[in-house]
């Protein structure tokens, strides 16, 4: 188990390219299962989950090549004969749970474990199985495992998400794409990550309406076809290399390969601490301030603050002069980082879905421990804003969701080193 020692406090000075998005990139690989031919993806990012769920698909049979030197991937759903994503893969993951709908869709049966993946909130999967159900979908639960059956063709549907829901819209969408005769998804999820997944159907052959809308309609068709694609840039990823950079007085950052539109409500909140940020195309420029001003946030389903960036803009105002507060509409106890930002000296405290922070705070380094994948980053960044050395525990955790982290960090001006525990 791997752990970071980081020596601060850092200051960047650099270019760091931004890898492709996992979130966006596990939903294409289940579409493809949907396809009677190959698909090639391209900018998939060399991490943890992506293997895993790799791991995943091809316990049913299919192939899965992935050339790292180039970020592509080569899925070919041809050899498909089991209908089953066991327990010991889909608990690593939770993303893993998308194999129900591809499962599903494709050939009417399935039998996927109940999902694992980081350890915090209360993140069921009802809401999935509720809109199976309703979409006439046989859902039963049989000793951890979610069994489902579908006939040939879905009757005429509607269901609405409450709330709404990226993971049970794109298992849902997945489900319907091929049998459903007219379904109807309410409140469905806006996100970057869904529009590509139903927009990638549509090239496929899928008859999907109101893309980037909440009112999703799709009518089943005959059969999917196979195509090529480049994933979208990791949006999660941009966010937070621009907060790294913003927080450590000095530095100055590009970030290229980026897609400033998919950051929701981020840019305007972002602008009002007073960092200097610019955006060009694909690439946005970052000049860390003398002084950050506090800004409370509120996080929001897309387009509104994602709440995978709060505990990162957490880290960032604690060296912003003055109180502010980040709240979690979404996920309400995603704040199990502020304890460890706390060993680091941060002002901090929880109530409720409510983190309170008083800055500017001079940050001591040392031994703090990752607990889910943002809350492990937000403690990179706060070590390296830190004075002496920290280590940071646990970073499996990041390998899950940042593609080579302490190498763009190092390039720039980074101390970070991984270390064998």
């Amino acid at each position: 188990m791997d752990k970071f020692i980081i020596e601060g406090p850092t200051q960047l000075n650099g270019t760091i390219p931004i890898s492709g998005s996992k979130n966006a990139a596990l939903p294409l690989m289940a579409a493809a299962l949907l396809a009677d031919s190959d698909s090639v993806i391209t900018n998939v990012p060399r991490l943890k989950d992506i293997y895993t769920f790799s791991d995943v698909i091809r316990t049913t049979g299919a192939e899965v090549n992935f050339d790292k030197q180039s970020n592509r991937l080569h899925i070919n759903p041809a050899g498909m004969n089991k209908f089953v994503a066991p327990y010991e893969l889909v608990r690593k993951m939770r993303a893993s749970f998308y194999m129900l709908g591809a499962l599903t869709g494709r050939f009417g049966k399935a039998k996927v474990s109940l999902p694992g993946g980081c350890a915090w909130g209360p993140r069921p999967v009802d809401l999935h199985l509720q809109g199976m159900r309703a979409l006439g979908i046989d859902i039963e639960l049989e000793e951890g495992y979610v069994l489902a059956k579908a006939p040939k063709t879905l009757e005429p549907a509607t269901f609405t998400l409450n709330p709404s829901s990226v993971g049970a819209t794109v298992n849902l969408v997945l489900a319907s794409a091929l049998r459903a005769e007219h379904f109807v998804l309410k409140n469905a999820a806006r996100e970057p990550d869904v529009v590509l997944l139903c927009e990638a159907l549509k090239k496929m052959g899928a008859d999907i309406n109101g893309i980037g809308t909440e009112k999703l309609t799709i009518k089943g068709v005959d059969e999917l076809k196979g195509l090529t694609l480049t994933n979208a840039p990791d949006r999660i990823e941009t966010g937070t290399f621009m907060m790294a950079a913003g927080m450590l007085p000095g530095s100055k950052v590009t970030l290229t390969g980026a897609n400033p539109d998919e950051l929701g409500a981020f840019p305007s909140c972002f602008k009002k601490t007073g960092i200097n940020f610019s955006i060009s195309e694909d690439e946005i420029y970052i000049k860390a301030p003398d002084k950050i001003k506090p800004v409370s946030i509120e996080t929001a389903v897309y387009p509104g603050f994602a709440t995978d960036l709060q505990a990162q803009w957490a880290t960032m105002m604690t060296q912003a002069d003055g109180k502010s507060t980040v709240t979690d509409n979404v996920y309400s106890d995603r704040f199990s980082y502020v304890p460890e930002l706390k060993r680091l000296g941060a002002d901090i405290s929880v109530g409720g879905n409510k983190a309170h922070i008083q800055g500017k705070t001079a940050l001591k380094g040392t031994s703090v421990m990752s607990t889910d994948l943002r809350a492990s980053v937000s403690l990179v960044m706060a070590a390296m804003a830190a004075a002496g050395s920290s280590e940071v525990l646990r970073v499996y955790h990041l390998d899950r969701g940042y593609e080579s982290l302490e190498r763009k960090l190092n390039d720039i001006g980074a101390k970070i080193e991984r270390v064998e525990q």
